[in-house]
């Protein structure tokens, strides 16, 4: 007399109930990073890679010589990169490629080329000491680098000699 299981369930309904249980399971689970996060990282190198096309090569010129040279900021890293491909251009390239190993080390924009200040000239025309920006904006911003020679007297005046 129970009648709690005498109650079959027809071929029919146990297929329909099976199907729905299927199609409510969680998904298999996949090595690697979440699918969102899998593709916000997509995303990221698809703006890194728009944003090198956008980026034109950077003309660099040494005041004093006729030729200017270009580079492509977008390649380098950071400062002390830039630094040491102005290094190759203009002072290494002046001593047959010998260059100061030691001095590689420490490399930055202030003694990138010896005797010469590293500026630049930004979207505004407006001429710039180099390295006061964070790396990744002065890449955005600036459309010329500038080599100046320093001044013999303003030398003097910071006590070097």
């Amino acid at each position: 007399m129970n009648t709690f299981h005498s109650h079959t369930q027809s071929p029919a309904a146990a297929a329909a109930a099976a199907e729905y249980f299927k199609m409510r399971r969680w998904p298999e689970t996949q090595l690697g990073p979440p699918p969102l996060q899998q593709q916000q990282m997509e995303e990221e190198e698809e703006e890194e890679e728009d944003f090198a096309a956008v980026i034109p090569p950077v003309t660099v010129v040494l005041e004093g010589r006729a030729i200017c040279q270009r580079i492509s900021l977008h390649k380098h890293a950071s400062y002390e990169s830039l630094a040491k491909a102005l290094r190759r251009m203009f002072v290494d390239d002046d001593d047959g490629g010998g260059g100061e190993p030691s001095g590689e080390r420490q490399l930055d924009l202030a003694n990138a080329v010896p005797g010469h200040l590293v500026a630049y000239e930004d979207i505004e025309n407006d001429l710039l000491l180099a390295g006061d920006l964070n790396w990744n904006d002065f890449v955005r911003v600036a459309k010329r680098i500038r080599i100046l020679p320093i001044k013999a007297n303003s030398r003097r005046g910071r006590g070097n000699n």
